[in-house]
């Protein structure tokens, strides 16, 4: 129950975000996706201010960019975060889905053959397409993949949500202390560990993300160097229908320098969000500054 005036905001919100994942739920798959990324882009986003956080952030990155494809960003950017939150909250419609999702790409291979060997895999990957996607898709093909989330500051939407990434598969690895030592277990037996590199953290290190200066955390690069694991990038990539992935896997990025190592990383999403706009999360707070940065995990 709430303890105090911000807890009762977030429970009273996370009854609103409840009653309209349930009703959406009730709906056969083929028409719930559409749906909720409908009332994400049309409802949700602009009472939240989602649409004034993706013209901010295409202000600081893209200030060419024109007006037109400005105002479709803010329409499609929160269509696809809505589709793919109650994707995630399918549970099996979604891994069903999954099973059958075409996986290629340069680092597919590799993959394999890490598996093969028993050598552990560091999986990289941002807020695009539907990120969770990429890990449905191979765990169905038999990889053992991990992941590592961040807990929302809306601690009763984190219980649910927790259960709901659990459901595509485990174990999940909550960010802190004790997350950190399972994972280390996991990933030293030879697991697939998933990782975002597209949060800002306040001790991070300021990497070039779309010519400006973006806190980056190097802790992918860093635990592929010390367990000697097999580090590279994946993506979903959501098709035409909206419906549909095609889950991209990048060739190898070579042991090096965490720095290197991670700009490499950087790079590699760049290009991937310059061919896709639509389908990273501009909503995302990707250029915080340092001091905010520190006190903000949203």
């Amino acid at each position: 129950m709430p303890k105090n005036g911000r807890d009762t905001t977030d429970y009273l919100n996370n009854l609103a975000a409840r009653a309209a994942l349930g009703l959406a739920l009730a709906l056969p798959y083929r028409w719930r996706v559409p749906l909720f990324g409908r009332i994400t882009s049309r409802l949700v986003a602009p009472l939240a201010g989602y649409d004034r956080r993706v013209r901010e952030n295409l202000a600081l990155v893209l200030p060419d960019l024109p007006e037109d494809e400005v105002r479709k960003l803010c329409k499609k950017v929160p269509d696809n975060a809505g589709r793919s939150l109650i994707e995630i909250y399918s549970g099996d419609a979604f891994k069903r889905r999954m099973s059958g999702v075409p996986i290629d790409g340069p680092g597919l291979a590799a993959l394999e053959e890490a598996r093969a060997a028993g050598r552990p895999v560091v999986l990289v990957t941002g807020h695009f397409g539907n990120y969770d996607a990429p890990r449905a898709a191979l765990i169905a093909r038999g990889f053992n993949v991990g992941a590592l989330y961040r807990p929302m500051r809306n601690r009763f939407f984190n219980a649910h949500y927790v259960r709901a990434i659990s459901k595509i598969g485990t174990p999940v690895f909550a960010s802190g202390r004790r997350g950190m030592a399972e994972m280390v277990r996991f990933l030293r037996g030879g697991g697939v560990l998933g990782f975002f590199i597209d949060n800002s953290v306040g001790n991070g290190v300021e990497l070039d993300f779309f010519g400006q200066p973006a806190l980056t955390s190097f802790a992918a690069a860093e635990m592929a160097l010390k367990y000697d694991a097999l580090l590279l990038s994946t993506y979903g990539i959501r098709g035409e229908n909206g419906l549909d992935f095609r889950i991209v896997v990048n060739a190898p990025v070579a042991h090096s320098t965490p720095e290197a190592m991670m700009k490499t990383l950087n790079d590699e999403l760049e290009a991937m969000v310059r061919a896709h706009m639509d389908q990273w999360f501009w909503i995302h707070r990707r250029w915080k500054p340092r001091a905010a940065s520190a006190n903000d995990t949203r």
